[in-house]
């Protein structure tokens, strides 16, 4: 009976991370999954009060696009732009969004 020595075993296989990874890649699929993650990130980042406030979100050429029912929310966001883009950058570990427009 042969036994399996711990080096052997690891380079044969792979983490989670990297299964998903690869398989992302292999069907090219990754630049969804990430617009899919920011969206569905939206609530913990930015908090239950913006996210209620929040009506529509969507991802379009690197452009996050919020449509907001607070006029007053949306003056407020639009001077943080900055900052909710380094939250994102620093959540997803990649900046993985360009621009944000508030509606």
């Amino acid at each position: 009976m042969k036994i399996l020595s711990e080096t052997s075993r690891k380079s044969s296989t792979s983490t989670i991370k990297e299964a998903i990874n690869a398989l992302l890649d292999a069907y090219k699929i990754r630049g969804k999954f990430n617009e899919t993650n920011i969206t569905a990130s939206w609530e913990r980042i930015m908090g239950v009060a913006v996210a209620n406030r929040t009506s529509e979100l969507y991802i379009k050429n690197g452009t996050l696009f919020v449509k907001l029912t607070s006029a007053v929310l949306k003056n407020e966001l639009s001077m943080s732009k900055t900052k909710i883009l380094a939250n994102f950058e620093q959540d997803c570990g990649e900046k993985m969004i360009d621009h944000i427009i508030f509606l």
